[in-house]
């Protein structure tokens, strides 16, 4: 059992992320992971192969894109994703945004592990500028290792 005072803190792409509750602590392998981003962050469509994933927004605003429709969601708001269903977001508010997301068997947690790095500091890490092919195709490559799979580019304004 973990409480939320110890979480493990990891830069993951341009964001920050605390496991709350990692998949190896019960029996069920549920994962409770808070995330805090700048404005602008937006991941590329992605599918989870292997888990649904729910979404609790902690403070912001939120444009998602889920199976071609779009929401926005506000501090308050969640939002469960099913698994096989493409899906992205931006993060709206000037000030960044907090959420938390849930998984279980514990993929999307493994994936920020082996992508992340181990933060120094618990705020965002520095601005990682656009990525390079070869670190697209290696998040891509990563990705598919964890049951989730980039369809997609991430939304544009």
């Amino acid at each position: 059992m973990t409480a939320s005072g110890n979480a493990e803190h990891f830069w993951f792409l341009d964001t920050l992320v605390a496991v709350r509750v990692s998949h190896t602590h019960g029996t069920d392998r549920i994962s409770l992971l808070e995330h805090r981003a700048p404005a602008g962050h937006t991941p590329p469509l992605h599918i989870h192969r292997t888990e649904d994933e729910l979404f609790h927004v902690l403070g912001g605003e939120f444009c998602f894109h889920v199976d071609g429709q779009q929401r926005t969601l506000e501090t308050g708001a969640i939002l469960l994703v099913p698994k096989g269903v493409p899906h992205t977001f931006r993060v709206e508010s000037p000030g960044g945004g907090r959420w938390m997301t849930v998984t279980t068997p514990g993929d999307f947690e493994r994936f920020v592990r082996d992508v992340g790095r181990p933060a120094p500091r618990a705020e965002l890490p520095p601005p990682p500028g656009p990525p390079t092919p070869e670190q697209a195709a290696h998040l891509a490559e990563v990705a598919g290792r964890y049951g989730i799979e980039l369809v997609g580019p991430p939304l544009h304004d």
